[in-house]
């Protein structure tokens, strides 16, 4: 009987786990039904993920996003535990939404700076004051399911796509392998429709 009761609680362990790890939501923008997918492979430590967010992603969301024409899919690929950490905070408790990650890069400057994974976070913690998150800090950092979702990211992206470095862009399940700008992009995107 014991051990019947232990496979049961080990089950229902299981499928909890389970459960919990189905509802976190990938960040996605843009129509679903859109003929192109863009899958882009980031790590929030990373300067160039920085710079794709910041010189790249604008454009590319007001020509191509905001008109339906593509749906761009954040997976994760952190480099670092920071990257790891800052990954769990964009998931936490957002349904999807990607308000966290483009705040995470455009405050990257400020957080990402410290002699250890301590101040790291601290400085991460203390960048998230000034937003309207509301998020616990400590319950999402130390989210195990979160962490799980993120690594499994990780290594489908270097298994599937043999992803190496960040950014890299997946369109339509082929790797983008020209210079990460936005004339390079477009181009690209604009012989696609």
């Amino acid at each position: 009987m014991k051990n019947f009761v232990l496979i049961i609680i080990t089950i229902f362990l299981n499928f909890k786990t389970l459960a919990i790890a189905e509802n976190i939501v990938p960040i996605i923008e843009g129509d679903k039904n859109a003929k192109i997918k863009i899958i882009a492979y980031e790590s929030l430590t990373c300067r160039f993920c920085g710079d794709f967010h910041t010189k790249v992603y604008p454009e590319l969301k007001k020509e191509f996003i905001d008109t339906g024409l593509i749906n761009i899919e954040f997976r994760n690929f952190p480099l670092d535990l920071s990257a790891l950490n800052a990954s769990k905070i964009a998931h936490c408790e957002n349904n999807g939404d990607s308000k966290i990650l483009h705040y995470l890069y455009k405050r990257q400057n400020q957080w990402i700076k410290g002699n250890n994974i301590l101040e790291i976070n601290s400085n991460l913690k203390n960048s998230l004051k000034d937003s309207n998150f509301n998020l616990d800090f400590e319950k999402c950092v130390n989210n195990k399911n979160l962490e799980d979702h993120i690594l499994e990211e990780r290594i489908d992206g270097a298994k599937k796509y043999n992803i190496q470095s960040t950014p890299t862009l997946i369109i339509n399940d082929k790797k983008f392998d020209k210079k990460l700008n936005y004339k390079n992009l477009k181009k690209t995107l604009e012989k696609m429709i």
